[in-house]
């Protein structure tokens, strides 16, 4: 059985990487010995195979980028926000891919991407704690696994998890891709409007909770709105609302009621040093 090492450095370790297995995508949806029932939520361990499977999906084709030091750096901001969150007790998993294109993702269970040229086009941390913010919310909500939820039908996600500990063979397989089929699907549409508008609120709270200017994430917001013809940005434009949409939903939230906040960290010099790379 094919396995996929994926090393994502965490916060707090030396240079050494932490590798973790996301296994096969088999093993990854065996959520049958406590199957749930098809009025209750997956529980926490299965809510995090289901997204190690998903970010094997995602990684099977598109690789971290080699650089030690940056995906240290991204975990350790990461982490730290982790904990700012209502979810603190996941084991949160940060990583940059190396594409081009402008995204971000979450995965159900702590399991955050961001691209290479989407870090590239940064300029700050607190803009890098503004996309990691809202990143960590979509989990913290389980945005993604309540629309897979949606798209299978509960029931059929709850039979899922009994099919694949009862089955086995070609039929376990064929079930098993369907149900990933499905997920992937939720990220190739995207999420419902009011997912990412809440996405973008909570993501806020969570960069100022940790000590970042609530203005991050805006800042990244205006410079995707002023470049909408730039090509790396259609997908992130495909499964997305629009910039200027985001902006004003943000706007009548925040209000105010932020801008006494003047003690919060806009920038870092370990920001500028990878940056400069």
């Amino acid at each position: 059985m094919k396995k996929l090492i994926l090393a994502l450095l965490v916060a707090g370790l030396p240079m050494a990487a932490s590798a973790f297995d996301l296994g096969s995508i088999g093993k990854a949806i065996d959520i049958g010995k406590k199957a749930a029932q098809a009025t209750q939520d997956i529980d926490e361990p299965h809510e995090v195979e289901i997204g190690a499977g998903l970010t094997s999906e995602i990684l099977g084709t598109t690789k971290l980028v080699d650089d030690p030091e940056l995906q240290r750096y991204v975990n350790h901001v990461g982490e730290w926000l982790a904990t700012q969150s209502e979810r603190p007790g996941l084991k949160w998993h940060f990583g940059v891919i190396d594409t081009d294109t402008v995204n971000a993702f979450s995965m159900p269970g702590g399991y955050v991407l961001i691209t290479r040229g989407l870090f590239q086009r940064l300029r700050s941390e607190s803009e890098l704690a503004g996309v990691l913010g809202h990143e960590i919310s979509h989990v913290v909500q389980k945005h993604h696994l309540k629309a897979i939820q949606k798209g299978m039908g509960r029931a059929a996600l709850a039979d899922t998890a009994q099919m694949v500990a009862d089955q086995k063979g070609n039929q376990n397989s064929q079930y098993a891709a369907k149900f990933f089929k499905a997920g992937m699907d939720v990220y190739a549409h995207g999420l419902d409007k009011s997912d990412e508008f809440e996405a973008d609120r909570l993501g806020v709270v969570v960069a100022a909770r940790g000590g970042y200017s609530p203005y991050g994430l805006v800042a990244v917001l205006q410079t995707l709105a002023v470049n909408p013809e730039d090509g790396a940005f259609k997908l992130m434009m495909d499964t997305h609302p629009r910039p200027s949409d985001r902006l004003d939903q943000l706007g009548t939230a925040m209000g105010d009621k932020l801008d006494g906040l003047t003690d919060k960290v806009d920038d870092e010099p370990r920001f500028k040093k990878l940056f400069k790379k």
